[in-house]
């Protein structure tokens, strides 16, 4: 998926810094000082998940907005507190054109 996600993205014009984990995507912001304006991670992934991911990366660049996605809905996840209410959303898997579309619906959102 994540291979899909960053051809979509790329494809659509977007500039990306691609981790395979929360650790690696960690260090890539807190090396990069060029703007970010978004970050999609997978909700569960190894060494620190994309809800640790995103807590940290708001302490280091407080404008960075998330988008997260999960093979699991996001009701199951929201009813077992993984995931905050009104939290912007994909779900696994996903189409390069609902990709492209939630990435620009999260970047417009004030």
């Amino acid at each position: 998926m994540r291979d899909l996600a960053a051809r979509t993205l790329v494809q659509q014009g977007y500039t990306l810094l691609k981790a395979t984990n929360g650790e690696e995507a960690l260090r890539l912001v807190w090396q990069n000082t060029e703007k970010i304006n978004l970050v999609l991670t997978d909700i569960v992934m190894p060494y620190l998940g994309g809800h640790e991911l995103a807590e940290q990366l708001r302490v280091l660049r407080p404008n960075i907005k998330g988008l997260f996605t999960s093979g699991y809905t996001d009701n199951v996840l929201t009813q077992n507190g993984i995931l905050e209410p009104k939290v912007a959303f994909i779900n696994k898997p996903f189409s390069p054109a609902a990709l492209a579309y939630k990435v620009r619906e999260v970047l417009d959102m004030a």
